[in-house]
């Protein structure tokens, strides 16, 4: 839609650039172009706006196959106006100058076109075509049926349309038989899923039982592991206590040998010893007995008296120390009367 504005009884329009314009004053072609901008009084000017871009046309119609199954045919046609001034002189382009809206629905014609265009050359291709193949093959078919049928369409260049693509999306029968035809394929579907699924199980079972007899076989080793486990060990507690006695016996005859010879040292020592000691011994009494003997021959030429003095001289050496004496009365008294006895003696002998 062409923008518009009003200026004190003159009009302003600014185009797309994707719009071609055409104004005409009196019978005359003044502006002409895409994308214009210009001023322009409402009462003498005829304006046309004309769309020159791509535009996409999505149609949906039904059609019925050779055998009598109806299908639903999506398309998209996309098509463009090449030639505006040839479009605007066989439709409605006009444009109300005061607020640039179409006065016609020119776009609406040209769908209308090219639809019944497409759908004629459509529904003649499908309806030489059986259900099964129109919905495995019949996409490309009717593509290009349609794309061949509307290049050689002599209304649409005569009004300036040019065809740029056509695309048909999907051909879909009826819900029920599509429902019907989907059932064999899923039960395929479903007994390849089921025969996978008994695969599967049986592939678990043999794994499963190749796991337990691993199992078993892994206990059997084990346990014959732990068999010789028990007879090493065996063998090396018996080797250990044979090393043990051999070693204790070792021990005990170096340690008898060391008793031994520890009783031949003693002994052999005693034996010194006491030939010293009774070596020495001897000698002691030998010279004992020659002292003895010298004292006995020293003393043999002394006399009497001279020995009774030696004697109390020994006897003397050999008392203990006396630090007092306690005299009774009734010793002290004996004494005197000794002591007085033996004066009178004397001077009577005298």
């Amino acid at each position: 839609m062409a923008d518009i504005t009003r200026r004190l009884g003159w009009r302003h329009l600014r185009g797309a650039p994707t719009a071609h314009i055409r104004h005409h004053r009196s019978g005359k072609l003044l502006h002409d172009g895409p994308g214009l901008s210009f001023w322009f009084r409402s009462l003498t000017a005829a304006l046309s706006e004309v769309p020159v871009d791509d535009r996409e046309l999505a149609m949906t119609f039904h059609a019925r196959t050779s055998d009598f199954q109806d299908v639903a045919v999506q398309a998209t046609v996309t098509y463009r106006i090449s030639d505006p001034a040839l479009a605007s002189a066989r439709l409605d382009f006009s444009v109300d100058p005061d607020t640039g809206v179409w006065r016609g629905s020119p776009l609406e014609q040209l769908g209308t076109l090219l639809t019944e265009t497409a759908q004629q050359h459509a529904l003649a291709v499908l309806a030489r075509t059986p259900l099964a193949s129109a919905l495995v093959d019949g996409v490309t078919a009717v593509r290009e049926r349609i794309a061949e049928g509307l290049g050689a369409e002599p209304r649409l260049p005569a009004t300036g349309i040019e065809v740029v693509a056509v695309r048909v999306m999907a051909i879909r029968p009826e819900p029920e038989v599509e429902r019907a035809l989907r059932t064999p394929a899923r039960e395929q579907i479903q007994q390849e899923a089921d025969k996978a699924t008994y695969e599967r199980r049986a592939v678990a079972v043999e794994r499963e039982r190749a796991i337990a007899e691993n199992e078993l076989d892994s206990q059997i080793e084990l346990a014959r592991r732990e068999e010789q486990l028990v007879d090493q060990r065996g063998t090396n507690t018996r080797r250990e206590a044979e090393e043990h006695a051999a070693a204790d016996g070792v021990r005990a005859e170096a340690e008898a040998t060391r008793t031994v010879r520890l009783a031949d040292a003693e002994a052999a020592r005693s034996v010194r010893l006491a030939r010293a000691e009774a070596e020495g011994a001897r000698e002691v009494g030998d010279a004992r007995a020659h002292a003895q003997a010298a004292w006995l021959r020293v003393h043999a030429d002394v006399d009497v008296a001279t020995l009774n003095a030696l004697t109390g001289t020994r006897l003397a050496e050999n008392l203990p120390n006396i630090d007092s004496v306690t005299i009774s009365p009734d010793v002290l008294t004996g004494l005197l009367a000794k002591l007085g006895a033996g004066t009178g003696g004397g001077e009577v002998g005298a």
